[in-house]
């Protein structure tokens, strides 16, 4: 993504995680900011002596700029900073910008090849378009809560911005196909050179992980129930107690590795039944199968039990904490979680790069900056906007 220029004016979680995977692999994004709120996230989550450690990562990769685009100059500034943009990915209420004055038309009007990335919880259109909209109502709505938690127990919300977070990547991907359309020459086809607008919910992108629920409800008037750990599926698949008071997770969507779950805890008998050989024909006797896997792990320490299942080439995974995963060797040997240097903290780990590319790779090269930090040099240095003014704007509060 290098020498692709982002604009980044969302607000939490999915548009700043769109933004935040175009500037790991090379995209120069300029973060936008109120000059006196800044973007909610800074107060989203834990905080080392005042320093926000969510914002960190998120905001890594960006140069921050505070400034008001509610306001006319703010949003004038803001104009000139797009005619030298890609991409602008926005989070706010629809009918915002329109009520700013940077409705897309305008947007296009001076720069017709900028990708606009629109980020709101329930689209651009439509009955719900202008409510307030998060990840948590997205995983109400979705079916993801229904769908979530123990038979007998309430619908369940996950405990971290899984909505979001699956809306972030979307947009992302969104954008990139949005930059080929305009830039990639095909064959028997020119670049178009034009940018467009791309409207996405933070509803959409989880419906479609969810799977085929809504096919299914369409043709055989079915709806998903809470299973718990269970999988409507195939079976074995749950999480398991061991001896030493640990769990570990199994999962066996290939009939192979079920027969070997099987016959590893001791009960080949059942994998000759005529209903062993298809995932839903073993999901619909999970009891069984659960009592028999779960018996013979209850004996055995993690450890063994993870042995065993590696020995007889068997999936399974151990239930770990955060603590447990960061001191994985594998997940130390593939640097999951680089030490990145911050000037507030000296240092912090946090997720790598999304994914590797052997051409192109990723990196971090900074963490999440404070409020205005790069205001000076981006409005100063590359608008040419003199001292002089830049003291008026920031006396005047339309800038940070």
């Amino acid at each position: 993504m290098a020498g692709i220029r982002v604009i980044d004016c969302a607000t939490v979680y999915a548009g700043p995680l769109a933004c935040q995977i175009l500037g790991d692999f090379g995209a120069d994004v300029i973060k936008i900011e109120h000059p006196r709120l800044g973007d909610a996230m800074r107060g989203h989550g834990r905080q080392k002596d005042g320093v926000p450690l969510w914002w960190k990562m998120v905001a890594r990769n960006k140069r921050c700029v505070g400034l008001d685009i509610s306001t006319s100059e703010g949003a004038a500034i803001l104009l000139e900073l797009l005619k030298s943009a890609d991409v602008l990915v926005e989070s706010f209420r629809p009918g915002t910008l329109e009520r700013w004055g940077l409705a897309p038309a305008r947007l296009h009007e001076a720069n017709p090849s900028l990708v606009i990335v629109r980020v709101s919880g329930f689209g651009q259109e439509g009955p719900y378009a202008k409510r307030p909209g998060f990840g948590t109502l997205a995983e109400a709505m979705s079916g993801f809560a229904a769908m979530t938690g123990e038979p007998q127990g309430p619908p369940t919300l996950p405990p971290f911005g899984l909505a979001d977070g699956i809306a972030g990547i979307s947009a992302a991907a969104a954008a990139v196909m949005a930059l080929y359309h305009r830039d990639s020459c095909r064959e028997g086809m020119e670049p178009s050179g034009k940018g467009q607008d791309i409207d996405l919910s933070i509803l959409e992108p989880l419906v479609t992980v969810l799977g085929p629920s809504p096919s299914i409800y369409d043709q055989l008037g079915e709806i998903p129930q809470r299973m718990g750990n269970r999988s409507a599926n195939n079976a074995p698949r749950n999480t398991y107690k061991t001896a030493d008071g640990s769990w570990v997770a199994i999962s066996t969507s290939a009939s192979t590795v079920a027969e070997r779950v099987m016959v590893l805890v001791g009960h080949p008998e059942v994998t000759t039944e005529p209903w062993f050989s298809s995932g839903a024909g073993r999901a619909a006797h999970g009891d069984l199968l659960d009592e028999m896997v779960a018996g013979w792990i209850k004996d055995r320490s993690r450890e063994e039990v993870l042995e065993a299942f590696e020995k007889a080439e068997a999936a399974i995974a151990p239930v770990y904490n955060v603590a447990d995963l960061m001191s994985d060797p594998h997940v130390q040997s593939r640097n999951m979680f680089p030490a990145v240097k911050d000037p507030d903290l000296g240092a912090i780990r946090m997720q790598n790069v999304l994914f590797g590319m052997s051409e192109t790779p990723g990196s971090i090269r900074s963490t999440g900056r404070s409020l205005g930090a790069d205001t000076d040099q981006v409005l100063g240095s590359e608008l040419s906007i003199s001292p002089t003014e830049l003291a008026r704007l920031r006396e005047e509060g339309i800038i940070a």
